[in-house]
């Protein structure tokens, strides 16, 4: 994957090389670091990013579970996306902005002298898990478990959630799968390395419930919604591992990995091995929303090449 020449850093656009922080940032040692992913898409009316104010308040919300205060306002934020997507000259992207402590102290609790810094990055990427979008995933269940609820809190986009996706992810392709997916303290299905998770049963669409130990996803909220605009049922339930063998359709839903069928799980085949008919309806039902053939009723897409409000703008310079 190829960096951007620019990239926008606390209030200014800059040129990737120099946006540096130091090997005593906070963040570093102790993961105290926020961030969102964010799809830009190129529609016919310009480049959309998908749920931009969601994503930021999610970010806003994640940065006061650990008490990180992040020094713009969410209109801020929206607008540097804008800003680092319109300076790369980008018609589709992955925005990642990210909010950590930087270098202070070393002491575990943050205190005054460990500064907050903010960045959005906006990278071209395609699909997450490769060709495995397509044809389907083949993944495992990991041997890797999420932490239960008063552990940490999995609501929060925080860097040092992460490490455990890296377990579950570093497994499942040591052992030839393209991804994990992990199950909850309880023993209960609880979401992919990076994604969340849906079956498919009886037509019937079902998937673990947000106390599961997810973090409660943006797309999924999304299929969810899109579900309903289909008129198909959806049920959010605890689920035994087993329910995946038994599924007509496994799919997993991410900022990343959009909507990726799972042709199978444990090398079990799910239905015929290949994206089933739900999830192809849902599908094109999501990614109609870029091409026009999905109405955006729900004002979900954001065109990025209107000018940045004036209570909005911050002072940038090359």
């Amino acid at each position: 994957m190829s960096h951007p020449a620019l990239l926008w850093h606390n209030g200014q656009i800059k040129p990737w090389a120099q946006a540096t922080t130091h090997v005593g940032a906070h963040a570093l040692h102790y993961g105290s670091s926020v961030f969102e992913g964010v799809r830009v898409y190129a529609t016919a009316r310009g480049a959309a990013a998908f749920r931009l104010s969601d994503h930021t308040q999610r970010l806003f919300e994640s940065a006061r579970t650990y008490e990180i205060e992040i020094g713009y306002s969410q209109a801020q934020i929206n607008a540097a996306c804008a800003e680092v997507v319109r300076a790369n000259k980008l018609t589709s992207a992955y925005l990642r902005p990210i909010v950590f402590r930087g270098a202070g102290g070393l002491g575990v609790l943050a205190g005054a002298q460990d500064p907050v810094e903010v960045a959005v990055i906006a990278l071209q990427w395609g699909a997450y898990l490769g060709e495995a979008a397509e044809r389907g995933a083949d993944v495992c269940v990991s041997s890797w478990h999420r932490p239960a609820p008063n552990t940490l809190p999995s609501w929060a986009k925080a860097g040092g959630n992460y490490l455990s996706s890296q377990l579950i992810g570093m497994e499942a392709r040591r052992h030839g799968y393209d991804e994990g997916i992990a199950l909850g303290h309880d023993g209960l299905l609880s979401e992919g390395a990076g994604e969340n998770l849906f079956l498919v049963k009886h037509g019937k669409l079902i998937t673990p419930p947000s106390s599961a130990a997810i973090l409660a996803g943006i797309t999924r909220d999304s299929v969810i919604a899109l579900a309903g605009d289909l008129g198909i049922t959806v049920e959010e339930r605890a689920l035994p591992r087993e329910a995946l063998y038994s599924a007509d359709e496994v799919f997993m839903t991410g900022t990343a990995a959009e909507i990726t069928p799972v042709r199978s799980v444990d090398r079990k085949q799910i239905g015929r091995g290949a994206p089933g008919p739900l999830t192809t309806r849902l599908r094109a039902a999501f990614f109609g929303l870029f091409d026009g053939s999905t109405a955006d009723r729900r004002q979900w897409l954001q065109l990025l090449d209107a000018p940045t409000p004036a209570a909005a703008r911050i002072e940038v310079a090359a």
